[in-house]
């Protein structure tokens, strides 16, 4: 108990005379990211109240979302699917009975 004491004690010293330092040397912390401004240009956009969800209402998407496999009109006029067909499934030769 009195070693586990002494590491805490040794600790805070250390902690300590670490904050003394870098009072003693002035000096200001960098900030990584620039600090958030709003456009100029918006004043009242901040004013704004968000828009009122509805029960069981879509979600809006912009732009709205295209199917994987465009329908066989739009294959012929030719947009490509967004996806490559699936693979064929394999099969096993039907397991004979004893």
């Amino acid at each position: 108990m009195l070693f586990a004491s002494a590491m805490v004690a040794a600790g805070l010293a250390i902690a300590g005379l670490s904050m003394a330092e870098i009072k003693a040397r002035n000096q200001q912390m960098a900030q990584a990211t620039q600090p958030l401004q709003s456009s100029p240009g918006a004043p009242d956009a901040q004013n704004r109240a968000p828009a009122e969800s509805k029960p069981g209402g879509e979600r809006p998407t912009t732009p709205a979302p295209e199917p994987a496999q465009p329908n066989a009109q739009a294959q012929r006029e030719g947009a490509t699917p967004a996806l490559p067909p699936a693979p064929a499934e394999k099969t096993a030769p039907p397991i004979k009975e004893r």
